[in-house]
């Protein structure tokens, strides 16, 4: 047992958390409550003894949005002590739920329906002939009933169906483990990117249908899926570095602070930090403290302690 009084608990906004259900118990306390994706940026700035504004990509697999959607694609202006939203992957549902982290041919269904509509049936793809037709017709009438369906707007998810629509992975033992093995599978000389585009405003939405198109397509006329996994992370990188210019002319910010767990993705964190380098950026990343959900921590303890000073 520690022998400590605190006066302040930094807690997730997952309501379903234990540990949001145990600091949200406590009595004669002060009770703050951080959003992850926040966290995660200002971990990063804690590691670096930077304060903000920055110019912040978090990217990971899940974490609770200030929407009750699941983010996990985000670009957000932050200091310590606040965030906003400046960019996201658009929402696609994630049929089944927490299925669909254990099952990425769940989230291929779903980027392909969002894609392609009902047409996407008629694809030549490994994912259509690894799986019974009846078990992904139930998967897009989840989809189009809303049923244990939530949104998610998550990087780690699209990395996921990336994986399944092209025949690497359609299970996985660990969450990530498709995002890993298509990593592995790219090829770092690959020459191109997929299209891409965003609906611009105050908060910009970045469209995955042309890249899932993108990728169908190449499939379909028998590319490699070493060039598809090539092409899809080069795009990535191409694109966040385009909207961080966007968002830095926007602001006047020159700061740009990466993490959250799809930054052990090599092929993803050298990339942008190359070519936001190139552009003029100074950008921060992890050394000491983890990228992933390890780091979350620090992160909260230090919007904690913003939002008392």
């Amino acid at each position: 047992m520690i022998d400590i009084s605190p006066e302040i608990v930094a807690y997730d906004l997952h309501p379903d958390y234990l540990s949001t259900r145990y600091a949200e118990e406590l009595k004669d306390i002060k009770k703050i409550r951080v959003q992850h994706h926040h966290a995660h940026i200002v971990s990063c700035m804690a590691e670096n003894l930077i304060d903000g504004p920055v110019i912040g990509l978090s990217f990971d697999g899940t974490g609770y949005g200030a929407d009750g959607n699941i983010w996990g694609g985000e670009i957000l202006v932050a200091d310590h002590k606040t965030y906003r939203r400046a960019a996201h992957l658009s929402y696609t549902p994630m049929p089944g739920g927490e299925a669909a982290v254990k099952e990425p041919w769940r989230m291929a269904v779903s980027y392909l329906y969002d894609t392609f509509g009902d047409a996407f049936l008629d694809l030549d793809l490994p994912i259509l002939k690894r799986i019974d037709e009846k078990r992904i017709k139930i998967m897009v009438e989840m989809i189009q009933k809303k049923v244990n369906s939530p949104y998610t707007s998550s990087l780690g998810r699209l990395f996921d169906g990336i994986a399944s629509i092209i025949g690497i992975r359609s299970h996985v033992s660990f969450e990530g483990q498709a995002a890993m093995e298509l990593e592995m599978l790219a090829k770092k000389t690959t020459v191109g990117t997929y299209d891409y585009d965003w609906v611009s405003g105050d908060v910009h939405r970045v469209l995955f249908q042309p890249i899932i198109r993108g990728v169908a397509n190449d499939m379909q006329k028998g590319v490699d899926p070493s060039e598809i996994s090539g092409k899809f992370h080069s795009t990535l990188v191409r694109m966040f570095s385009e909207l961080c210019g966007i968002i830095g002319k926007e602001t006047g910010l020159n700061r740009v602070v990466l993490s959250g767990g799809a930054f052990q993705n090599s092929f993803l964190l050298t990339g942008l930090i190359q070519t936001l380098t190139r552009n003029n950026f100074q950008v921060f990343t992890h050394t000491l403290v983890p990228p992933n959900d390890g780091g979350i921590a620090l992160g909260q303890a230090m919007v904690a302690a913003a939002a008392v000073t």
